[in-house]
């Protein structure tokens, strides 16, 4: 029977969730399956990898053939150069404890890596929020600042019209009194 590792589709419409598994090939793609090695999530950033090494070393070294992507993800954890390492201690190359270091150090960099690159992507992601913030503060003063002139302009209409108001009626308040004085009252005709 040949055995395929392949990517299994789970999830919802545009957000793909994929099950790892050991499959016969002549299967359905979601179909029967013989055993589950692991999950991917790519809709993470960096995508999210669950896999038992150990499971998919064994099935490898029993003949199974990974798929293009699965072959992808089984060199990203590392699980076909801990095969090839497995081999090595098979030819005699090397012993069992010089392939779990190298193994161990070769995991240990990869983590690290992926790590920066999380830590990027954080520092990345709060650099963009500081400079929204920057480009919302600005906008905000620029609002403030455009309407600080037409309340302004307000005031000023506001303070020209009390003094028009006022001259206004100073000048009736004048031409009255210039009437007053110019006009006789009734005692003054008598």
């Amino acid at each position: 029977m040949p055995v395929k590792i392949r990517l299994q589709r789970h999830g919802k419409k545009g957000k793909p969730y994929y099950w790892i598994v050991a499959a016969d090939a002549r299967s359905k793609r979601d179909g029967k399956y013989l055993e589950k090695l692991g999950a991917y999530d790519p809709n993470t950033n960096p995508a999210t990898i669950d896999l038992n090494i150990d499971g998919a070393v064994q099935w490898l070294q029993n003949g199974a053939q990974p798929t293009d992507t699965a072959k992808a993800i089984l060199s990203y954890k590392g699980a076909l150069l801990k095969n090839h390492l497995a081999g090595g201690v098979r030819k005699g190359a090397l012993t069992e404890e010089q392939a779990e270091a190298k193994f161990t150090a070769w995991v240990e960099e990869k983590e690290s890596k992926v790590n920066a690159k999380t830590d990027d992507l954080a520092k990345a992601e709060a650099d963009a929020k500081a400079k929204a913030f920057e480009a919302e503060k600005a906008a905000n003063e620029a609002r403030i600042a455009a309407a600080a002139p037409v309340v302004e302009e307000e005031v000023a209409e506001e303070a020209e019209a009390e003094a028009t108001t006022e001259t206004a009626e100073e000048v009736v308040e004048e031409t009255t009194e210039a009437v007053a004085e110019e006009t006789p009252t009734a005692k003054e005709e008598e």
